[in-house]
């Protein structure tokens, strides 16, 4: 298992469909290293820790510390964070969605794009590749998924932008259960298409200098912070009490995604396939959609 954790993923294929759908994501203990800590610790370990979208890890951390304290928010890196979710999202869409319906990926041109991606130009370049690159490659990949799928999708799907970090708040409180649930995607396609706004909204959202979506909540001790990922909606809850942490969580996309077998069920319901390799390429897409953050294994027996 890496430091990021491992997930496996594992079903069926009978009588022209996916069955006994199991889910097994392994995560490690990383917020328990920030007991005991103090919170201005935390925020600085968090970006090294979680590597991945790392500035939207300590920006949700930050939000969260200055909620439970009472203190006034930092300004977070906007451009930085833009730039983070346009990165994550250029991967998938140019590298990983057209191996995934069987297209070659778009690898020099997200080559060239990320080498000067923090370049002043860096708003003329990415509308460039989007014209040039990302919108004929998207055409042609929503293509294939809308065949494979029987989903049109015809409207493109607005990015999703909803954070609840007040909901948050009172499961971190124990007033619930269980902690307020990711809105999942509608479809396959859905998803991707999604990805697509997304990187279309960050780019303006850079050009035109607008503040990236963080929400904070809390007081007395108790804070949660959100913002967005490529992935959706991530999480920091934090209690402090007497100066130190006393209990942490992170709550990434993936964390809500694979708990269980649920979403990924969701988007392969009432699917039919004419064989096993097909299935297989419908379940690791469905996975795609998904997005897990951590490296993932995937079996599929035929019965």
């Amino acid at each position: 298992m890496t430091t990021a954790g491992q997930l496996r993923v594992s079903a069926r294929f009978a009588d022209r469909q996916i069955d006994d759908l199991t889910v097994d994501l392994q995560r490690p203990s990383v917020a328990r290293l920030f007991i005991g800590q103090l919170p201005d610790v935390v925020i600085k370990t968090v970006p090294y820790l979680f590597t991945l979208c790392s500035h939207a890890q300590r920006a949700a951390a930050q939000a969260a510390v200055n909620a439970a304290l009472g203190e006034t928010p930092r300004p977070p890196e906007q451009e930085a964070l833009w730039l983070e979710v346009l990165h994550e999202n250029l991967w998938r869409l140019l590298l990983d969605w057209p191996v995934a319906v069987g297209l070659p990926p778009a690898r020099e041109a997200f080559i060239a794009w990320r080498a000067l991606r923090q370049d002043a130009g860096c708003v003329a370049q990415t509308r460039d590749l989007i014209e040039q690159t990302l919108r004929p490659l998207v055409a042609a990949c929503r293509e294939r998924l809308a065949a494979a799928t029987g989903d049109m999708a015809a409207i493109t799907p607005a990015p999703d932008s909803r954070l609840d970090a007040e909901a948050w708040l009172a499961y971190w409180r124990g007033e619930f259960a269980e902690p307020p649930p990711l809105p999942v995607p509608a479809s396959v396609l859905a998803a991707y298409l999604a990805r697509q706004a997304e990187v279309e909204a960050a780019v303006t959202a850079l050009a035109d200098g607008l503040p990236f979506p963080i929400a904070r909540a809390g007081s007395a001790g108790w804070g949660v912070g959100q913002t967005l990922t490529a992935r959706g909606r991530l999480t920091h809850a934090v209690h402090v009490v007497e100066g130190r942490v006393a209990r942490y969580r992170v709550q990434a996309p993936t964390d809500g995604f694979f708990a269980d077998a649920t979403a990924l069920a969701a988007l392969l319901a009432n699917r039919r396939f004419v064989g096993l390799d097909q299935a297989r390429q419908a379940l690791e897409q469905a996975i795609l959609a998904l997005d897990p953050c951590l490296p993932y294994t995937l079996e599929v027996h035929d019965a």
